[in-house]
C-alpha cells in the first residue's frame, strides 16, 4: 500500500483557548493507480487532510505513512525532500507565478532541486506538450485562458515525477467543457500508475473517479469503489535525485526576474541608494587625488637620489616653518651635527656624498636690498644636490658670492634682477651682517609658490660659513645631505639613518602632517556621507518587506513544491544581492562622472585635477553597497523563510 493514514486527529486553536477540531479520526488507505474524490460539506475537513497529506502541515496526531515511513517524523529538510519528491499539488486557483512564463512555472521544482538547464528544459516540454501547451511554453500567465492556467499547474505538478498528486478542485474555477478536459488529463495521471487524490464538491468529478471518500465533521463515512473505474497499480521508479539544492546562480535567475517585472520601483530604489555609495566614493577619491597631488609635485622638485638627515629636537621648544627643498626645516633652535656624527652617517653603506648644509630663520631681521626696495627674508638656506634643474625658472645654480632667489622675493624688488647684485643683511646669533651678492637664478620650485609673500634664498654653504667667520663667528651644518647612485638604495639609508636617532626630510615629515590631515578630513567627510548609506538600507528593507507581502502566496506555492527556508532566504537575498549591485555601479559611475567635471573645472583654474576615481575605490564602493543592501535584506528574507505556506496560499 503506497499510503496509509491512521487515526489522524487535527484540530486548530481559537482564541480565549477555545478549538476547534477539524479531523477526529481518520483510518484510510490507498494506492498507486487510484483517482480518489474526497468529497464533502465545506468545513467537513476535506482541505485539512489534503494539507496534511501534502506535508504542508504536521501539526497533527496519529500516522500518514508514505511506503510505510510516517511523514510526521520527517526532519524538515527531509519534508522539503518529500514536497518536492513525493507530492505534486494543483490547486483550484492555478497559483501561478506571474512574473514567470509557462516554461519557467512549470520548470521552477527542477531549479528548486539544482536539474540542469537542458534536462529540466527538455523535460518540461515533454509534459507540456502531452496537456497540449507546447506552443504557449514563452507566454505569462495571464495570456492563458483557465484550462489552459490549471493545465500549467497540473505540468508543474507533473515535473518532478511524484508519486502522489493532490488535487483541490482542480475544475472549480473551469467551465463544463473545460472541466471534461481536465479530468481527461488527471484520468490519465492515474493510469500511469500514480495516485490521484482530489477534493472536490462535484458528484460529476467525483463519478469519473475510482474511488469516493466522503467526510463529515472530521470523519469519513463513506468510502466507495467505483466499479466502472479501472485501477491500475504500477509501480513507477522515481526520478533519481541528484543536487536537491537551490544554488546561488539559479536564486540570482529567479530573483532577476522578479526584479524585472518590478523594474521601475527597483531601478528608483537602486538610484536612491547609490546616493550614499556616490557620496563615499567621491570624498575618498577627493582626498585622494589632493594627496597624490602634493605628493607628485614634492617629488618632482627634489633629487631622489638624495636623502635628508636632521638632528631630532625638542618639539616643546620649537618653531616650525614650512621648508623649501634644498633648505632643512627651519627651527628656531636647532642642534648642528658635531664631525664625529658627520664621519658616522658617511660610514653608511650605499652613501657615496655627505653635503653640508645651514639655514637661518627670522621674522624681521633678515633682509634682502636691492637699490631703494627691500624684502623681510624670512627663510635663508644653502644650496645642495636636493634642488633640481628643475627647480630654477631662470639662470643657473649659484656658485661663489652668488645667491638663488624665489619667485616672490624677485617680484618685491622689482622683478628683472637676474645678474643684478644685491645686498643681505642677516642676523646670526643677534649680530648684523652685510654681504654682497649677485643674483644667479630664480626659483621657482613648488613651495615657493606655496608659500605665497614669504621670501626665500638660498647660497652656497661655503659662503655662509666664509661670512660667519669673517664676522668672527663659527656655524656647523645643521642639515646633512647624503646622495648615492641608485634610487633604490634610499629607502635603507633612511632606515639606517632613523635606526641611529636622527631623523629625514622635513619636507617628508610635513608631507606626512598634510597627508594625516588630509586623510582625516577625507574620512570624516566620507563618514557623513555615509549616513545615507543608513536611509538607503532602511529603504531596501522596507522594499523588500513590500516585496514579501506582494508574493505571500508565492512563497507558499514555492513551499508546496518543495522549497527550503533556506532557497526563500537564498530568493530574497539575492535581491537585495542584485539592488546591492545595481546601485553601487550607479553611484561608482556616477562618481566617475563627477570626477571627470571636477578635474575638468580645477584643471582650468588650478591646472590640475584632484579627484581620484582609483579602481580600488571602485570595488569598496560596489562592495559595500552590496554588504548593506544583503543585511538589509537579511530580516524580510527570515520573514519570508518562516512563513506558514497553508496560511501563504490562503491569501488573495
Amino acid at each position: 500500500m503506497l499510503l496509509e493514514i491512521k487515526d489522524v486527529k487535527k484540530d486548530y486553536k481559537l482564541a480565549a483557548g477555545n478549538k476547534f477540531v477539524a479531523l477526529k479520526g481518520i483510518n484510510a488507505s490507498f494506492d498507486r493507480g487510484e483517482l480518489v474524490s474526497i468529497i464533502g460539506e465545506s468545513g467537513s475537513g476535506k482541505s485539512t487532510l489534503m494539507n496534511l497529506i501534502g506535508g504542508l502541515d504536521l501539526d497533527f496526531t496519529g500516522e500518514i505513512n508514505l511506503n510505510g515511513k510516517n511523514i510526521r517524523e520527517l526532519k524538515e529538510k527531509e519534508l522539503d525532500l518529500y514536497r518536492k519528491n513525493k507530492i505534486g499539488f494543483i490547486f483550484q486557483s492555478f497559483n501561478l507565478i506571474t512574473h514567470l512564463s509557462v516554461l519557467d512555472n512549470v520548470t521552477i521544482a527542477c531549479i528548486l532541486s539544482n536539474e540542469n538547464n537542458k534536462t529540466r528544459i527538455k523535460r518540461a516540454e515533454k509534459i507540456l506538450s502531452d496537456v497540449g501547451l507546447k506552443e504557449h511554453m514563452h507566454k505569462k500567465p495571464n495570456q492563458l485562458s483557465g484550462g489552459q492556467m490549471q493545465r500549467v499547474a497540473i505540468a508543474r505538478a507533473l515535473i518532478n515525477e511524484p508519486e502522489i498528486i493532490l488535487a483541490d478542485e482542480p475544475t472549480g474555477a473551469l467551465d463544463s467543457k473545460t472541466s471534461e478536459q481536465i479530468l481527461d488529463i488527471i484520468k490519465k495521471i492515474s493510469d500511469s500508475g500514480k495516485l490521484v487524490i482530489m477534493v472536490t464538491h462535484s458528484e460529476k468529478v467525483a463519478s469519473r473517479s475510482s474511488r469516493v471518500v466522503t467526510i463529515s465533521d472530521g470523519l469519513i463515512i463513506d468510502d466507495k469503489i467505483n466499479v466502472d473505474e479501472k485501477v491500475i497499480h504500477e509501480f513507477k521508479e522515481e526520478v533519481a535525485s541528484k543536487k536537491q539544492n537551490l544554488s546561488f546562480l539559479s536564486s540570482i535567475k529567479l530573483a532577476f526576474k522578479n526584479m524585472i517585472e518590478k523594474k521601475s520601483r527597483n531601478i528608483l530604489v537602486s538610484i536612491g541608494a547609490s546616493i550614499g555609495i556616490m557620496s563615499v566614493v567621491l570624498m575618498l577619491s577627493l582626498g585622494s587625488g589632493v594627496e597624490n597631488y602634493m605628493t607628485e609635485t614634492m617629488k618632482g622638485y627634489v633629487n631622489p637620489l638624495v636623502v635628508e638627515v636632521n638632528k631630532k629636537v625638542d618639539e616643546s621648544n620649537t618653531t616650525t616653518n614650512i621648508p623649501a627643498p634644498g633648505a632643512s626645516l627651519l627651527l628656531s633652535k636647532t642642534e648642528p651635527f658635531e664631525d664625529k656624527e658627520i664621519q658616522d652617517i658617511k660610514k653608511i653603506e650605499k652613501v657615496e656624498n655627505v653635503e653640508l648644509a645651514y639655514s637661518i630663520t627670522s621674522m624681521n631681521s633678515n633682509k634682502l636690498i636691492y637699490g631703494d626696495k627691500n624684502t623681510t627674508v624670512m627663510m635663508l638656506g644653502t644650496v645642495s644636490s636636493n634642488i633640481t634643474n628643475e627647480n630654477i625658472k631662470e639662470g643657473k645654480r649659484p656658485s661663489t658670492n652668488e645667491i638663488l632667489i624665489d619667485e616672490s622675493t624677485s617680484d618685491k624688488l622689482g622683478g628683472n634682477i637676474l645678474g643684478k647684485e644685491v645686498e643681505l643683511e642677516i642676523a646670526i646669533d643677534k649680530k648684523i651682517i652685510k654681504q654682497k651678492f649677485v643674483v644667479s637664478g630664480i626659483y621657482g620650485g613648488t613651495s615657493s609658490s606655496q608659500m605665497g609673500n614669504i621670501s626665500m634664498l638660498y647660497l652656497n654653504y661655503d659662503d655662509i660659513v666664509k661670512l660667519a667667520r669673517d664676522n668672527d663667528y663659527e656655524i656647523k651644518p645643521t642639515t646633512l645631505y647624503l646622495t648615492t647612485s641608485n634610487e633604490k638604495d634610499t629607502e635603507s639609508i633612511k632606515a639606517k639613518i632613523e635606526e641611529m636617532g636622527y631623523q629625514g626630510s622635513k619636507q617628508e615629515q610635513m608631507l606626512e602632517m598634510f597627508t594625516e590631515m588630509i586623510s582625516i578630513v577625507t574620512y570624516v567627510l566620507a563618514a557623513v556621507s555615509g549616513v545615507s548609506l543608513f536611509v538607503s538600507a532602511i529603504m531596501i528593507l522596507v522594499v523588500l518587506y513590500i516585496s514579501v507581502v506582494e508574493r505571500t502566496k508565492e512563497i507558499g506555492v514555492l513551499k508546496a513544491i518543495g522549497a527550503r527556508r533556506k532557497d526563500i532566504k537564498r530568493i530574497f537575498t539575492a535581491e537585495a544581492f542584485i539592488i546591492g549591485l545595481l546601485s553601487g555601479t550607479i553611484g561608482v559611475c556616477t562618481a566617475y562622472v563627477l570626477g571627470i567635471i571636477i578635474n575638468a573645472v580645477t584643471t582650468k583654474i588650478f591646472n590640475v585635477g584632484v579627484v581620484n576615481v582609483s579602481p580600488v575605490y571602485v570595488l569598496f564602493g560596489i562592495g559595500v553597497s552590496i554588504i548593506v543592501s544583503v543585511i538589509a535584506g537579511l530580516n524580510p528574507a527570515a520573514k519570508a523563510a518562516k512563513l506558514d505556506p497553508v496560511v501563504a496560499l490562503r491569501r488573495d
